[in-house]
């Protein structure tokens, strides 16, 4: 969509995938685009409901997390709408591995240390860590996220050591709730990141959690049959997008090119979020058709009531 306008906006960005206002320097409203973004590059077509259905399921998982961990959220005015507390965001992601998967087994395979922290001999890709490791990752304002330790974040300032303790403590609280969650729905969270920021002096929960955007997602069934017989796993993440384009000769690098998205295919990518929804929520996808007045009526609307 436009830029929309909102009483009292003091400031918008848009970032790869959402369009975030802020207003009185207090409150966010984050709009969840339909936009889609792989090696750190927005795709050039959208993906029909993609915007609702990760800004649901975030909804879902923050409201099921806040025994927790204090959250931004304070309301979904809209599918595609989250208003939230305006938080100062430490500048790192706290990522969070209990298998040795993606960027953890591409580093395995060079070397058998990842973010200061030394991974175990004799492990094959996705088994399980004997315990959940965490692989922080500095957030680039533009182009990749790099790879930071424990003893960098606290030597730049990132946080302080007791800032870092809390951050710690939240983040294997948060996976192994999400873990739970995944549990119940036959799943396995395989890895998954955390935004925090401050508000008022405490440390909160930003940003959406446990989605299929930000996590990865292995089926239950199966699982350890699978690893035995040395075949791939089955997963609930976007990471089919990313194959693709892997397939198609493009990673993000300079001088490639995005492959052609035909209708076909952003259907097919439509529907598989739509799955991705359903399992993960374990509830039927209610696709809802708002136009963007609506959705800036319903916004505005509940703006008046946290303002």
């Amino acid at each position: 969509m436009n830029q929309a306008k909102f009483p009292g906006e003091t400031a918008f960005y848009r970032g790869k995938v959402r369009d975030v206002y802020s207003i009185h320097n207090r409150i966010l409203v984050m709009v969840a685009s339909n936009r889609i973004s792989a090696f750190d590059v927005v795709l050039p077509k959208p993906i029909p409901y993609k915007g609702q259905v990760l800004n649901q399921i975030a909804a879902y998982m923050l409201d099921q997390t806040k025994s927790i961990c204090p959250n931004w959220l304070l309301a979904t005015p809209a599918p595609t709408v989250s208003i939230g507390k305006l938080c100062i965001p430490f500048k790192i992601e706290m990522v969070v591995r209990g298998n040795l998967v993606g960027h953890a087994w591409r580093t395995y395979q060079q070397g058998k240390v990842i973010c200061g922290v030394v991974m175990p001999e004799g492990l094959k890709e996705n088994d399980f860590f004997p315990t959940p490791i965490i692989t922080p990752s500095t957030k680039a304002a533009a182009g990749h996220d790099e790879d930071i330790s424990q003893e960098e974040i606290i030597k730049q300032s990132l946080a302080t050591p007791e800032e870092w303790e809390i951050l710690k403590n939240y983040t294997f609280a948060l996976f192994e709730k999400g873990k739970e969650l995944a549990q119940k729905q036959g799943l396995i969270l395989a890895d998954t990141k955390y935004e925090f920021g401050k508000l008022d002096g405490k440390i909160v929960l930003m940003d959406e959690i446990h989605t299929p955007d930000s996590s990865r997602y292995f089926f239950s069934d199966g699982f350890e049959e699978r690893q035995t017989r040395g075949e791939r796993q089955l997963q609930l993440s976007k990471e089919f997008v990313r194959e693709w384009l892997i397939t198609n000769d493009f990673m993000g690098k300079t001088g490639q090119s995005v492959p052609e998205m035909t209708d076909e295919w952003i259907e097919t990518i439509s529907k598989r979020y739509i799955q991705l929804y359903e399992k993960l929520i374990g509830a039927p996808f209610i696709r809802e058709e708002l136009s963007e007045l609506e959705m800036i009526e319903k916004t505005n609307e509940a703006l008046s009531k946290l303002i």
